[in-house]
């Protein structure tokens, strides 16, 4: 059964869940709203399937010749509306339009984040824009697995670890099969994020979410929430306090602070990212609406990339100088000694308040420690 002895490691991917063959592993949010594996011992059978397919108990190693591209869709609209350059629209369309399925994180009807497919290219929208929240993959691993064996051809976009969860569930390469990643700053946590939707909100049905409005660019996003009475609540991302409680560290899943998964070397066909400080490297590809960082993984993503060329503008770039910029995909997030506090008083204080008390904190303790090793010196 499975037990992964430092429960820190575990990234809540699902896949032990989504192949026991006697369905006793349930996952169960913690104290901090983030799913781990729970076993139920009677109904246990030792095959050690749950052992097995576990990404980070047996991860599985690649060595690819990644190829970096600055990218962005021709349809302004479409871009807009995306959190850079719009480019998973594109891919997604395509696979749907050759009889695939597309799989990706969605909004619930509570505005939780969850992983689910579909099969129109209208309802592609809902995967759209960044969801800085944990999402609950379920048995979507399941269902992959059941329409690449019928023979259709499967999207699965999610975080690495959520890849490697899936690519380890599934146990073998399907040709069928596309898989998106992106670059991860890290995975918040969905109790923080209830709490903060739901302070927000204060009662009033949400009708719409964006992390990422572009309304004064896309570099000055902003969070927006609108709700049914009309009314809406809309703040740049700078000053929003979950966005900057997320960049901040303090309410990450801690297996985070030690990606397993941080590395060049991805087990995905494609990697899909904001394209931070391209106006440095290629001036062209910079306009502030929004540019895609894509990273080429596999023969797979290659031919994908290709299938959508003529609607995209793009320019291959120096993989190591766009890293530069782009440092959370080989890094794992900052260790925040504040994340305690921040989840012992969860319950006790508003969510604004707490996160200022939190980064401040943050702030002195970081000041104190750059101090001492000036006197050490």
């Amino acid at each position: 059964m499975i037990d992964i002895v430092d429960k820190k490691d575990c990234t809540g991917c699902w896949g032990c869940a989504n192949i026991c063959p006697k369905s006793c592993i349930t996952m169960k949010k913690n104290k901090e709203g983030f799913d781990y594996p729970i076993v139920n011992e009677d109904d246990c059978i030792k095959c050690k399937k749950c052992i097995n397919v576990c990404p980070i108990l047996h991860k599985e190693e690649i060595e690819n010749n990644a190829v970096a591209y600055a990218c962005f869709n021709k349809d302004e609209e479409v871009r807009i509306e995306s959190s850079s350059g719009g480019i998973f629209t594109l891919i997604a369309t395509n696979v749907i339009k050759d009889n695939g399925v597309v799989f990706g994180a969605r909004f619930n009807d509570l505005f939780e984040v969850e992983h689910s497919y579909v099969e129109s290219v209208e309802d592609i929208k809902a995967f759209r824009g960044s969801k800085y929240v944990q999402s609950k993959i379920g048995y979507t691993f399941t269902e992959v697995k059941k329409f690449l064996e019928n023979g259709r051809k499967v999207l699965f976009s999610g975080t690495p670890c959520q890849i490697g969860g899936l690519k380890s569930f599934l146990g073998k390469n399907y040709e069928n099969l596309i898989c998106i990643d992106i670059i991860c700053h890290g995975v918040p946590s969905p109790l923080a994020w209830n709490k903060y939707k739901n302070e927000i909100s204060n009662g009033k049905k949400i009708t719409d979410i964006s992390f990422r409005d572009k309304t004064y660019g896309w570099k000055d996003y902003s969070f927006r929430m609108e709700f049914e009475d009309g009314t809406s609540y809309f703040e740049k991302g700078s000053e929003n306090k979950y966005i900057r409680g997320f960049i901040g560290d303090i309410y990450l899943r801690n297996s985070c602070y030690q990606c397993k998964f941080k590395t060049l070397h991805r087990q995905s066909d494609l990697t899909l990212a904001d394209f931070w400080g391209i106006e440095n490297i290629n001036e062209d590809m910079y306009d502030g609406s929004g540019t895609s960082f894509v990273i080429v993984n596999s023969e797979i993503g290659n031919q994908v990339l290709k299938k959508i060329e003529e609607k995209i503008e793009i320019k291959e770039v120096n993989l190591g100088n766009a890293i530069k910029y782009n440092i959370s995909a080989i890094q794992s997030s900052y260790n925040n000694p504040r994340r305690k506090y921040f989840f012992k008083n969860i319950s006790k204080l508003k969510f604004d308040k707490l996160v200022e008390k939190s980064l401040k904190e943050d702030f002195i303790i970081r000041l104190k420690t750059k101090v001492k090793k000036i006197i050490k010196i």
